[in-house]
């Protein structure tokens, strides 16, 4: 993180102490206060004539963050200056503002920690918390910091509690997934629940340890030697005594020696008031092990690109724990890495959100997993669905096809009942035919004897004239008789035609008869040819049948007809229906004739 992201931390904290009616604005007033303070702690040269520009009395109203942030950036955060100002003086400022509204320890006095310890628990959950507004630190950060605290004081965290505490933490207030505030965690601190039977004195010098390493960016041994698991750091200060060789007189003299990103100092005592000097730390130098000399054991040097260090540790231990953290200070600078912590601090942060990531996916995969499931189970259940709709459309066409096949057979059976309805009106026409036949046959008979009677009365009509001829000269009387027996001749004449006319009329008459005889035969062969296709289309064969039986009751319509006109030809055909009872004339033998013929029609 950067000094401007830092420095933003601690005066969004003293912004928002400001916003009393938690509105997100501040007086004019109280943020030029402010900005006054900034100035003097930031040591940046003050400028009036920009402050008053830009809260100018004629603008009223307070100024939210947003419209602060314009005139913190221009003309203050630009103009810092990293090593211009003591960091501490800065914090300190932003804490007495936000502290004097949102911490409130125990008024008993039973806080586990001091106000300075806060303050400095403050300072390290900024350094720890996310770069997000409002600041939270993350369960991961939490546990970290708990862990660097307890091992300075040589105890072990408890982590099922610690995961028991934040569970109960409510969502809305920043629980497990938002992390925690860090009034919430000077609370947590300050309950006791995590640093039970320890004293307040070594707590405070837990605090101070992991604070001089975290903030004041000094190391450890221990801390270069783990680096790739950074939650499991011990708390081993890079500071302390540790024997120096001289340069010109080559004696050797305690010092207390303090490691910082890129520079090694070292004071008279560890009050740190009078400095004696200081190694600068670059990619150039080396730390090597030396042998045992001079009566010095545990020795070791910094070999700097002017200069050879010797210096040694009282132990073994303590010398592999400077090495290794002069090392590590050497590596970042070489890097271009100004802080461990930071460094640690990114690579956590990379960590969890591999962690994220990989839980995301994990969790997307399983969400699709379950997708896939669930459209497993759907398409079974379609399938189960379609399934048992195919038996249900089985079990229907069957009750159809039986259904189908019933009246199937009761249409068969009625064309068939329909069928011999239609043979035995068939044999009852032939039958009739029959009758009509012979019928036709007498009245042909009877047609000739009646032509036989006209040939022997034409006969009979010459022996008349010629009697009558004979006559004439002896009965003249008779002259008018026989001009009426011309007359009736003529007559008689006419008759014989119209009898030739009713003869060949009949005749084709009977022809049309047979000719409707052969139709209905045919009618008949068709009729049977429809049987047979009855059984493809139902409603053709009904169609053929309702036909037939139209046809049918046609020719009997028609039998019906020529039965009448039958019955017209059969009545008798007299010569006229007047006569004249002329004695010896020659209708005296006709008479009888006609009478017959007509008792025989009859």
């Amino acid at each position: 993180m950067d000094l401007r992201a830092e420095l933003l931390k601690s005066i969004w904290y003293a912004f928002t102490a400001l916003d009393v009616e938690k509105s997100g604005k501040v007086s004019k007033s109280q943020l030029k206060v402010l900005s006054h303070n900034l100035y003097t702690v930031l040591c940046i040269p003050h400028d009036p004539v920009a402050l008053e520009e830009h809260f100018r009395d004629d603008d009223d109203g307070p100024v939210s963050s947003q419209g602060y942030m314009p005139y913190l950036n221009k003309y203050i955060l630009d103009k810092v200056e990293e090593g211009a100002f003591v960091k501490e003086n800065f914090d300190e400022l932003c804490w007495t503002l936000t502290a004097k509204k949102n911490y409130k320890p125990d008024r008993n006095g039973n806080s586990v920690v001091s106000h300075q310890d806060a303050f400095k628990l403050w300072c390290l959950f900024n350094f720890l918390s996310e770069d997000k507004y409002p600041l939270v630190m993350v369960p991961d950060e939490v546990e970290y910091l708990l862990k660097k605290i307890c091992t300075a004081m040589n105890m072990e965290l408890n982590s099922c509690e610690l995961d028991d505490y934040l569970s109960q933490e409510p969502q809305g207030q920043g629980g497990l997934t938002g992390g925690l505030t860090v009034w919430q965690f000077l609370d947590m601190v300050n309950s006791g629940r995590f640093l039970r039977g320890i004293e307040q004195e070594a707590i405070s010098m837990a605090v101070e340890e992991v604070y001089q390493e975290v903030i004041e960016d000094t190391y450890s041994g221990a801390q270069a030697s783990s680096c790739s698991h950074p939650i499991l750091i011990s708390v081993s200060r890079a500071q302390g005594y540790l024997w120096k060789k001289g340069q010109l007189r080559r004696n050797w003299s305690e010092r207390w020696f303090m490691l910082k990103p890129s520079v090694l100092s070292y004071y008279m005592s560890e009050e740190r008031k009078e400095k004696k000097g200081s190694i600068a730390l670059d990619k150039h130098c080396c730390v090597e092990v030396l042998p045992d000399r001079d009566g010095k054991r545990c020795m070791f040097c910094v070999k700097t690109s002017s200069r050879t260090y010797e210096m040694s540790a009282s132990d073994t231990r303590q010398r592999q724990e400077w090495t290794l953290a002069i090392q590590t200070a050497i590596r970042l600078q070489a890097e271009g890495k100004k802080s461990l912590h930071k460094d640690l601090k990114q690579k956590r942060r990379e960590q969890r959100e591999q962690r994220e990531q990989r839980k995301a996916a994990k969790e997307e995969e399983t969400q699709r997993l379950k997708q896939l499931q669930e459209e497993k189970e759907r398409k079974l259940q379609e399938l189960e669905l379609l399934k048992e709709a195919q038996r249900q459309a089985e079990i229907l066409l069957q009750e159809e096809e039986q259904r189908r096949r019933k009246q199937h057979e009761e249409m068969q059976r009625t064309l068939e009942i329909q069928l011999q309805e239609a043979e035995q009106a068939r044999a009852s026409m032939q039958a009739e035919m029959v009758l009509k036949e012979a019928e036709a046959e007498r009245q042909r008979k009877r047609i000739l004897e009646l032509e036989d009677m006209q040939e022997r009365l034409q006969e009979a009509l010459q022996q008349e004239v010629k009697a009558r001829q004979d006559e004439e000269a002896v009965r003249y009387a008779q002259a008018r008789l026989l001009a009426e027996e011309e007359e009736k001749l003529k007559q008689l004449m006419k008759l014989k035609e119209e009898q030739e006319e009713y003869i060949i009329k009949t005749q084709r008459e009977k022809q049309v008869l047979k000719q409707e005889m052969e139709n209905k035969n045919k009618c008949l062969e068709e009729a049977q040819k429809q049987l047979e296709e009855v059984r493809v289309n139902r409603q053709r064969v009904d169609q053929d049948v309702m036909a037939a039986q139209r046809k049918l009751r046609q020719a009997s319509t028609n039998v019906k007809h020529w039965n009448v006109q039958m019955n017209r030809l059969m009545h008798p055909i007299g010569p006229g229906d007047k006569r004249t009872n002329v004695s010896g004339g020659v209708f005296a033998g006709y008479q009888p004739l006609l009478s017959r013929r007509d008792s025989s029609l009859k």
